[in-house]
């Protein structure tokens, strides 16, 4: 009844008997996010600004991207509080994208911050998790230095710092994070953990055996000073419950890559990719396993594979072009390379691995809808006409390639070619609306109409008849 009686209330301007109705029923529903407008709403009415920023910051708890409570936070502290006004507005534009507005706001917000320092500090890491996003890591470890000189810290703070240095490959840089950590008194698993990380990734596995305590990890870590023979004891005096964790599989590999068994290796790195499957570190495995064994094309395959899951697109499509030159009939590989040339916008280089596999194989689908793709984006219309004829030759049903190679009849001006074609066409194609554009290209060509487009090597060609 609260609810009624609060919305009849409302309607009849009577705000603060509407409110406490909104109130009473609130108790029961406290996570109803309609009340909580309602009574934000309200408190603005009755001029109660702070009640309402708190019903605003409630509806926020329980959904942050709620863009009306941004809105209202925003208008109360505007000519209020500055350092909440920029924060609210940098929240919002940072759920929303657009994260260069954000930065800025909470640059403003840094500046209203004053000598508060919880806000210094929270406003600072907010601009360092900002800055990460849009992959400014320099200003990101700039706000992290500036964080970790106060106290009352977490150790997350000096985690993430350290990460970043890790990901630029600053080892010593991460280290003195680390040591500054345990010199603030985080002296914590995690924290150790992390030094004996950075000490393997660095070359020191002898200071990474001191700080940790996971078994992996020292295994891996008695591995890189060589001392196999020891490792792979404690590897397989391990509790099955290590057997579940992917690194039980890549510390086995690892122990056959060092000693030689090569095949073995290859069969537990098989393992760790049932349970990671397609990670980069898999490839990579694989490629130093190939590279050690000397099968350069393998390695190279492997390498272009892992390159490729990392982003690094110029390596990678290197690596394929050297597996390439090593073996051309690697079909599966030439796709790969093909299909990265052409992400790259090297099309006329991709163009040219199509038409090796369509020599390889002339009936591989795939690889003639590519060329006729290319062609038709080079103006060659009559090239792009024999892809398709063929791909239509090997499946007659196959709509799609029918209603391109009519158009393209329609582009070399072989009206008759293109009249048979979407007649072929309209026998088969289910949806209505293609239909209808079908057929009404097909009465256009029966009444005498024809398509005026004309490819670039075409026009090119009738320049040089006319000249004869």
């Amino acid at each position: 009844m609260s609810l009624q009686l609060a919305a009849q209330f409302e309607a009849n301007e009577q705000y603060e008997q509407a409110y406490e109705e909104y109130k009473k029923e609130y108790e029961n529903n406290p996570d109803d996010l309609g009340l909580l407008e309602r009574m934000g709403h309200l408190s603005l009415i009755l001029e109660r600004p702070d009640e309402a920023a708190g019903y605003y910051y409630e509806i926020l708890k329980r959904d942050v991207t709620n863009p009306l409570a941004y809105e209202q936070l925003m208008s109360i502290y505007e000519n209020k509080d500055k350092y909440k006004y920029y924060v609210y507005r940098g929240n919002k534009n940072s759920i929303e994208g657009k994260l260069e507005f954000a930065i800025n706001d909470f640059k403003k917000a840094l500046s209203y911050a004053q000598e508060d320092e919880t806000q210094l500090i929270m406003t600072r890491l907010t601009l360092a998790n900002l800055y990460r996003q849009t992959g400014n890591n320099l200003k990101a470890i700039d706000e992290y230095n500036f964080i970790i000189e106060y106290d009352n810290l977490h150790e997350d703070i000096f985690l993430q710092l350290a990460d970043i240095y890790m990901q630029d490959e600053a080892y010593s840089s991460a280290l003195d994070v680390l040591h500054r950590a345990k010199d603030k008194g985080f002296d914590t698993d995690r924290i150790n953990e992390a030094l004996a990380a950075v000490y393997l990734k660095s070359g020191n596995p002898e200071k990474s055996i001191e700080f940790t305590k996971d078994e992996l990890l020292k295994i891996q870590s008695m591995l890189e000073l060589g001392q196999v023979e020891q490792a792979y004891a404690k590897l397989n005096a391990l509790p099955e419950a290590y057997k579940q964790s992917p690194r039980y599989y890549t510390l086995q590999a690892q122990y056959y890559y060092s000693s030689k068994d090569f095949k073995k290796a290859l069969e537990f790195i098989d393992e760790y990719n049932k349970i990671q499957p397609n990670s980069p570190l898999t490839y990579q495995m694989r490629a130093l396993v190939y590279d050690e064994s000397g099968d350069d094309y393998l390695a190279h395959v492997n390498w272009g594979r892992y390159n490729m899951l990392r982003g690094n697109k110029d390596i990678a499509i290197n690596e394929f072009i050297n597996a390439v030159q090593l073996k051309a009939e690697d079909v599966g590989v030439m796709f790969t390379l093909a299909d990265l040339l052409t992400e790259t916008g090297d099309t006329n280089h991709a163009a040219e691995y199509y038409e090796k596999i369509n020599k390889i194989d002339p009936k591989n689908k795939e690889a003639l809808r590519k060329l006729a793709q290319f062609r038709e984006g080079i103006g060659d219309y009559r090239m792009q006409v024999e892809y398709l004829e063929k791909l239509a030759e090997i499946d007659p049903k196959d709509v799609d390639t029918l209603k391109e190679l009519a158009k393209g009849y329609e582009k070399t001006r072989e009206k008759d070619k293109a009249v048979e074609t979407y007649t072929k066409y309209l026998e088969l194609v289910k949806d209505p609306v293609e239909y209808k554009k079908a057929k009404d290209k097909l009465d256009k060509l029966e009444a005498g109409g024809t398509e005026e487009a004309v490819g670039l090597l075409d026009k090119i060609m009738g320049f040089f008849n006319r000249g004869k």
